[in-house]
């Protein structure tokens, strides 16, 4: 499911950018539901299950995301310590900007 972005008048932007891209998006919902089934993140972020499954091997390869087997289904482990991919961010960790949404959904922030 796309939707459409609106300003915070409530507008159509005319434009479906995003400030996070898909692999934050997926990181974000994984660390909100460690248990979740790659097709219901897939569906929350609004992409294939397969670009999901590639992000989350992505995330993997570069020691982000762990995953564990649990019975029949996989958790994920974020490692929060991870620092920032690119020159302009990476003195920041996965956990800071995790803790943005994070810290706001749990009502602390």
């Amino acid at each position: 499911m796309i939707e459409t972005r609106h300003t915070r008048t409530g507008k159509s932007s005319g434009s479906d950018w995003t400030f996070l891209n898909n692999h934050a998006h997926v990181l974000l919902c994984l660390a909100r539901d460690p248990g979740a089934r790659l097709r219901d993140v897939a569906e929350m972020v609004g992409i294939t299950e397969r670009a999901v499954q590639k992000i989350v091997r992505d995330l993997e390869e570069c020691a982000v995301l762990r995953r564990i087997r649990d019975g029949r289904r996989n958790r994920y482990q974020i490692d929060l310590h991870q620092p920032l991919r690119h020159p302009l961010e990476n003195d920041h960790t996965v956990g800071e900007l995790l803790g943005l949404f994070l810290d706001k959904d749990r009502g602390d922030g």
